[in-house]
Protein backbone atom coordinates (compact mmCIF):
# COMPACT_ATOMS: atom_id res chain seq x y z
CA UNK A 1 0.00 0.00 0.00
CA UNK A 2 1.23 3.36 -1.13
CA UNK A 3 1.01 5.68 2.42
CA UNK A 4 1.56 9.26 3.08
CA UNK A 5 2.50 10.93 6.19
CA UNK A 6 2.53 14.49 6.93
CA UNK A 7 4.44 14.70 10.47
CA UNK A 8 6.40 11.99 9.66
CA UNK A 9 10.06 13.09 10.86
CA UNK A 10 8.66 13.14 14.51
CA UNK A 11 8.60 11.11 17.65
CA UNK A 12 5.44 9.20 16.41
CA UNK A 13 6.19 9.67 12.93
CA UNK A 14 9.27 8.44 12.47
CA UNK A 15 9.10 4.99 14.49
CA UNK A 16 5.34 4.50 12.73
CA UNK A 17 7.36 4.57 9.04
CA UNK A 18 9.60 2.20 10.32
CA UNK A 19 7.41 0.02 11.37
CA UNK A 20 4.82 0.81 8.04
CA UNK A 21 8.33 -0.01 5.77
CA UNK A 22 8.38 -3.10 7.52
CA UNK A 23 5.23 -4.28 6.44
CA UNK A 24 6.34 -3.76 2.88
CA UNK A 25 4.02 -0.38 2.98
CA UNK A 26 5.70 1.97 0.28
CA UNK A 27 5.90 5.07 2.88
CA UNK A 28 6.26 8.54 1.57
CA UNK A 29 6.98 11.38 4.43
CA UNK A 30 6.50 15.34 3.39
CA UNK A 31 9.65 16.96 5.70
CA UNK A 32 10.18 20.83 5.35
CA UNK A 33 13.92 20.21 4.63
CA UNK A 34 15.65 16.89 3.46
CA UNK A 35 18.31 16.65 6.17
CA UNK A 36 21.77 15.58 4.97
CA UNK A 37 22.60 11.77 6.75
CA UNK A 38 19.44 10.90 8.11
CA UNK A 39 18.72 7.33 7.74
CA UNK A 40 15.32 5.88 6.68
CA UNK A 41 14.68 2.20 5.93
CA UNK A 42 14.17 0.59 2.45
CA UNK A 43 10.75 1.50 1.60
CA UNK A 44 10.20 4.87 3.01
CA UNK A 45 10.65 8.31 0.84
CA UNK A 46 11.70 11.87 1.75
CA UNK A 47 9.18 14.74 -0.29
CA UNK A 48 10.09 18.53 0.38
CA UNK A 49 7.34 21.01 1.21
CA UNK A 50 5.89 23.04 3.29
CA UNK A 51 2.33 21.63 5.22
CA UNK A 52 0.99 24.67 6.10
CA UNK A 53 1.07 25.52 2.62
CA UNK A 54 -0.28 24.80 -0.88
CA UNK A 55 2.28 23.19 -3.18
CA UNK A 56 3.13 20.73 -5.67
CA UNK A 57 3.48 17.85 -2.57
CA UNK A 58 -0.59 17.90 -2.97
CA UNK A 59 -0.69 16.35 -6.74
CA UNK A 60 1.62 13.20 -3.95
CA UNK A 61 -1.26 13.23 -1.61
CA UNK A 62 -3.59 11.77 -4.55
CA UNK A 63 -1.81 9.22 -5.74
CA UNK A 64 -2.09 7.56 -2.35
CA UNK A 65 -4.08 5.35 -0.72
CA UNK A 66 -4.11 6.17 2.95
CA UNK A 67 -2.54 9.67 4.29
CA UNK A 68 -1.54 9.81 7.78
CA UNK A 69 -1.61 13.22 9.01
CA UNK A 70 0.15 14.01 12.37
CA UNK A 71 1.33 17.61 11.40
CA UNK A 72 1.10 19.85 14.37
CA UNK A 73 2.95 22.02 16.71
CA UNK A 74 3.96 20.77 19.87
CA UNK A 75 1.72 21.61 22.85
CA UNK A 76 4.18 21.13 25.64
CA UNK A 77 5.59 24.87 25.21
CA UNK A 78 4.18 27.98 27.81
CA UNK A 79 0.91 29.18 26.18
CA UNK A 80 1.60 32.53 24.80
CA UNK A 81 -1.13 33.86 22.57
CA UNK A 82 1.38 33.60 19.96
CA UNK A 83 2.31 29.68 20.61
CA UNK A 84 -1.55 29.04 21.11
CA UNK A 85 -1.96 30.31 17.27
CA UNK A 86 0.77 28.53 16.09
CA UNK A 87 -0.49 25.08 17.78
CA UNK A 88 -3.93 25.50 16.15
CA UNK A 89 -2.94 27.26 12.54
CA UNK A 90 0.02 24.31 12.31
CA UNK A 91 -3.26 21.48 12.13
CA UNK A 92 -5.69 23.77 10.77
CA UNK A 93 -3.82 24.57 7.71
CA UNK A 94 -2.28 21.26 6.95
CA UNK A 95 -5.20 19.70 7.14
CA UNK A 96 -7.03 21.75 4.78
CA UNK A 97 -4.55 21.60 2.13
CA UNK A 98 -4.71 18.00 2.68
CA UNK A 99 -8.39 17.46 2.37
CA UNK A 100 -7.82 19.81 -0.63
CA UNK A 101 -5.68 17.49 -2.03
CA UNK A 102 -7.80 14.76 -1.42
CA UNK A 103 -10.45 16.31 -3.50
CA UNK A 104 -8.28 15.14 -6.74
CA UNK A 105 -7.49 11.83 -5.33
CA UNK A 106 -6.49 9.53 -8.06
CA UNK A 107 -7.20 5.88 -6.22
CA UNK A 108 -10.14 3.53 -5.63
CA UNK A 109 -10.24 3.50 -2.22
CA UNK A 110 -8.34 6.15 0.23
CA UNK A 111 -8.45 6.21 4.34
CA UNK A 112 -7.06 9.18 6.20
CA UNK A 113 -5.99 8.56 9.50
CA UNK A 114 -6.09 12.03 11.63
CA UNK A 115 -4.17 12.46 14.95
CA UNK A 116 -6.06 14.03 17.19
CA UNK A 117 -6.22 13.77 20.95
CA UNK A 118 -7.96 13.33 24.31
CA UNK A 119 -7.62 16.76 24.78
CA UNK A 120 -11.02 16.63 22.57
CA UNK A 121 -12.76 16.02 26.09
CA UNK A 122 -11.79 18.42 28.57
CA UNK A 123 -11.62 17.87 32.07
CA UNK A 124 -13.79 15.01 33.81
CA UNK A 125 -12.34 13.70 37.08
CA UNK A 126 -12.47 10.47 37.38
CA UNK A 127 -15.82 9.59 34.68
CA UNK A 128 -14.85 7.19 31.97
CA UNK A 129 -14.64 9.11 28.77
CA UNK A 130 -15.65 6.76 25.25
CA UNK A 131 -15.69 8.25 21.73
CA UNK A 132 -19.13 8.87 22.04
CA UNK A 133 -18.77 11.70 24.98
CA UNK A 134 -18.97 14.97 23.83
CA UNK A 135 -16.16 18.18 23.41
CA UNK A 136 -14.74 20.08 26.12
CA UNK A 137 -15.08 23.73 25.83
CA UNK A 138 -11.16 24.93 27.19
CA UNK A 139 -8.41 25.77 24.58
CA UNK A 140 -7.17 22.28 23.84
CA UNK A 141 -10.28 20.96 23.06
CA UNK A 142 -11.27 23.38 21.00
CA UNK A 143 -8.32 22.95 19.23
CA UNK A 144 -9.28 19.09 18.74
CA UNK A 145 -12.88 19.82 17.75
CA UNK A 146 -11.66 22.23 15.00
CA UNK A 147 -8.91 20.19 13.82
CA UNK A 148 -11.45 16.70 13.32
CA UNK A 149 -14.11 18.93 11.90
CA UNK A 150 -11.54 20.15 9.13
CA UNK A 151 -10.53 16.31 8.73
CA UNK A 152 -13.91 14.96 8.40
CA UNK A 153 -14.53 17.59 4.78
CA UNK A 154 -13.00 14.54 3.27
CA UNK A 155 -15.80 12.72 3.89
CA UNK A 156 -17.13 14.77 0.85
CA UNK A 157 -14.83 13.30 -1.85
CA UNK A 158 -15.51 9.60 -0.71
CA UNK A 159 -12.39 9.32 1.50
CA UNK A 160 -13.04 7.11 4.91
CA UNK A 161 -11.91 9.28 7.98
CA UNK A 162 -10.59 8.02 11.14
CA UNK A 163 -10.20 10.57 14.18
CA UNK A 164 -7.19 8.69 16.41
CA UNK A 165 -7.28 10.55 19.39
CA UNK A 166 -3.86 10.60 20.72
CA UNK A 167 -3.29 9.56 24.70
CA UNK A 168 0.51 10.21 26.33
CA UNK A 169 2.41 8.32 23.94
CA UNK A 170 5.62 6.44 25.57
CA UNK A 171 8.14 5.61 23.49
CA UNK A 172 12.12 5.04 23.72
CA UNK A 173 13.50 8.26 21.44
CA UNK A 174 11.00 11.04 22.49
CA UNK A 175 7.83 11.46 24.03
CA UNK A 176 6.80 11.89 27.78
CA UNK A 177 9.21 9.27 28.57
CA UNK A 178 12.14 10.86 27.24
CA UNK A 179 10.44 14.39 29.18
CA UNK A 180 10.50 12.31 32.57
CA UNK A 181 13.27 10.22 32.60
CA UNK A 182 16.47 12.75 33.39
CA UNK A 183 14.01 14.32 36.17
CA UNK A 184 14.23 10.83 37.68
CA UNK A 185 17.85 9.63 37.15
CA UNK A 186 18.48 12.90 39.08
CA UNK A 187 16.31 11.40 41.86
CA UNK A 188 13.54 14.62 41.39
CA UNK A 189 10.79 12.56 40.26
CA UNK A 190 7.26 13.59 42.08
CA UNK A 191 3.80 13.72 41.43
CA UNK A 192 2.73 17.14 39.85
CA UNK A 193 -0.48 18.51 42.05
CA UNK A 194 -2.13 16.45 43.93
CA UNK A 195 -1.23 12.95 41.94
CA UNK A 196 -5.30 11.86 41.95
CA UNK A 197 -5.33 13.39 37.75
CA UNK A 198 -5.83 10.07 35.02
CA UNK A 199 -2.84 10.23 32.53
CA UNK A 200 -3.89 8.07 29.72
CA UNK A 201 -1.24 6.70 27.83
CA UNK A 202 -0.22 4.05 24.99
CA UNK A 203 2.97 2.22 24.32
CA UNK A 204 4.55 3.43 20.91
CA UNK A 205 4.02 -0.22 19.96
CA UNK A 206 0.41 -0.08 20.12
CA UNK A 207 -0.38 2.62 18.80
CA UNK A 208 1.32 1.85 15.37
CA UNK A 209 -0.64 -1.44 15.74
CA UNK A 210 -3.58 0.34 16.03
CA UNK A 211 -2.72 1.98 12.71
CA UNK A 212 -1.86 -0.99 11.37
CA UNK A 213 -5.20 -2.38 12.03
CA UNK A 214 -6.98 0.41 10.54
CA UNK A 215 -5.32 0.14 7.75
CA UNK A 216 -7.23 -3.79 7.46
CA UNK A 217 -10.40 -3.01 9.13
CA UNK A 218 -12.41 -1.08 6.81
CA UNK A 219 -15.40 -0.48 8.45
CA UNK A 220 -13.92 1.97 11.06
CA UNK A 221 -14.35 4.85 11.14
CA UNK A 222 -14.87 8.38 12.68
CA UNK A 223 -13.32 8.88 16.24
CA UNK A 224 -11.17 6.48 18.00
CA UNK A 225 -9.23 6.59 21.17
CA UNK A 226 -5.57 5.53 21.09
CA UNK A 227 -5.33 4.98 24.65
CA UNK A 228 -4.43 1.73 26.62
CA UNK A 229 -7.79 0.31 28.44
CA UNK A 230 -5.62 1.24 32.12
CA UNK A 231 -5.21 4.92 32.41
CA UNK A 232 -3.50 5.48 35.63
CA UNK A 233 -3.17 8.33 37.72
CA UNK A 234 -0.39 10.62 38.03
CA UNK A 235 1.08 9.42 41.65
CA UNK A 236 1.06 5.42 40.26
CA UNK A 237 2.94 6.57 36.95
CA UNK A 238 5.30 8.28 39.52
CA UNK A 239 6.02 5.46 41.89
CA UNK A 240 5.79 2.54 38.87
CA UNK A 241 8.61 4.59 37.23
CA UNK A 242 10.92 5.10 40.11
CA UNK A 243 10.66 1.37 40.90
CA UNK A 244 11.37 0.39 37.26
CA UNK A 245 14.96 2.36 37.51
CA UNK A 246 15.26 1.81 40.79
CA UNK A 247 15.17 5.05 41.55
CA UNK A 248 13.61 6.87 44.74
CA UNK A 249 10.28 8.85 44.42
CA UNK A 250 10.94 10.32 48.07
CA UNK A 251 9.96 14.48 46.97
CA UNK A 252 7.29 15.87 47.63
CA UNK A 253 4.45 16.23 45.26
CA UNK A 254 5.25 19.62 43.08
CA UNK A 255 2.13 22.05 43.95
CA UNK A 256 0.09 23.27 41.51
CA UNK A 257 0.59 26.67 41.72
CA UNK A 258 4.48 26.23 40.79
CA UNK A 259 3.38 24.53 37.83
CA UNK A 260 1.09 27.31 36.58
CA UNK A 261 3.84 29.51 37.29
CA UNK A 262 6.27 27.51 35.33
CA UNK A 263 3.84 26.75 32.59
CA UNK A 264 1.18 28.98 32.39
CA UNK A 265 -2.42 27.72 30.45
CA UNK A 266 -0.50 24.53 29.69
CA UNK A 267 0.00 23.58 33.35
CA UNK A 268 -3.87 22.77 33.72
CA UNK A 269 -3.18 19.93 31.34
CA UNK A 270 -0.63 18.14 33.38
CA UNK A 271 -2.98 18.75 36.75
CA UNK A 272 -6.53 17.83 35.76
CA UNK A 273 -6.13 15.32 32.65
CA UNK A 274 -9.04 12.62 31.45
CA UNK A 275 -9.58 9.25 32.31
CA UNK A 276 -10.06 7.68 28.68
CA UNK A 277 -11.22 4.27 27.49
CA UNK A 278 -10.60 2.78 24.18
CA UNK A 279 -14.41 1.48 23.86
CA UNK A 280 -14.29 1.52 19.99
CA UNK A 281 -11.13 -0.25 19.09
CA UNK A 282 -11.78 -3.10 22.01
CA UNK A 283 -15.41 -3.56 20.40
CA UNK A 284 -13.93 -4.44 16.74
CA UNK A 285 -11.44 -7.05 18.36
CA UNK A 286 -7.85 -4.92 18.97
CA UNK A 287 -6.05 -6.50 21.79
CA UNK A 288 -3.32 -4.52 23.17
CA UNK A 289 0.29 -6.23 23.24
CA UNK A 290 0.97 -3.51 26.51
CA UNK A 291 -2.36 -2.72 28.79
CA UNK A 292 -0.57 -2.43 31.77
CA UNK A 293 2.16 0.02 32.41
CA UNK A 294 4.79 -1.46 34.46
CA UNK A 295 5.10 -4.07 31.74
CA UNK A 296 4.68 -1.18 28.74
CA UNK A 297 7.12 0.88 31.26
CA UNK A 298 9.83 -2.47 31.71
CA UNK A 299 9.88 -2.90 27.74
CA UNK A 300 10.84 0.57 26.99
CA UNK A 301 13.09 1.28 29.85
CA UNK A 302 15.28 -1.96 30.38
CA UNK A 303 14.70 -3.51 26.86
Amino acid sequence: MKIFITGGSGFVGNFLAKRLAGKGHEVTILTRKVKKGRFFPEGVSLLEGNPTKPGKWQENVAEHETIINLAGATIFTFWTQKAKRQILNSRILTTNYVVEALSHRKVKETLLLNASGVGYYGFHGDEELCENDQKGDDFLAQVASTWESVALKAKEYGVRVVLCRFGVVLGKQGGALAKLMPIYKWYLGAPLGSGKQWISWIHEVDLTNIFLFLLEHRTIEGPINCTSPNPIRNEELTKALGDILQKPTFFPAIPGFVLKVLLGEFAEILLKGQRVMPKKILDNGYHFKFPDLSEALISLVRS
